[in-house]
């Protein structure tokens, strides 16, 4: 499924954040942190952020997020 991006906000990473703990914060969802990282290539790189960079966050609409609950039983 390929997720349409509405906008994008900004955070403002805190030290020893990463990818996986951002993604679970903004999606709940680990796996949506390549989401994150291609919106923010500057810091692809970056396994533990320092605190203070500014990432783009996508905003896409939350029905296009596949999840245990919505997915069929035989890909859970």
């Amino acid at each position: 499924m390929s997720l349409q991006v509405l906008g994008s906000i900004e955070y403002i990473a805190q030290g020893g954040d990463t990818w996986d703990s951002i993604a679970i914060a903004a999606y709940n969802e680990e796996r949506m942190s390549s989401l994150l990282i291609d919106a923010n290539r500057d810091y692809i790189d970056t396994v533990i952020f320092e605190g203070g960079e500014v990432l783009k966050v996508p905003v896409i609409d939350a029905t296009q997020v596949e999840t245990s609950e919505t997915l069929p039983p035989w890909r859970r």
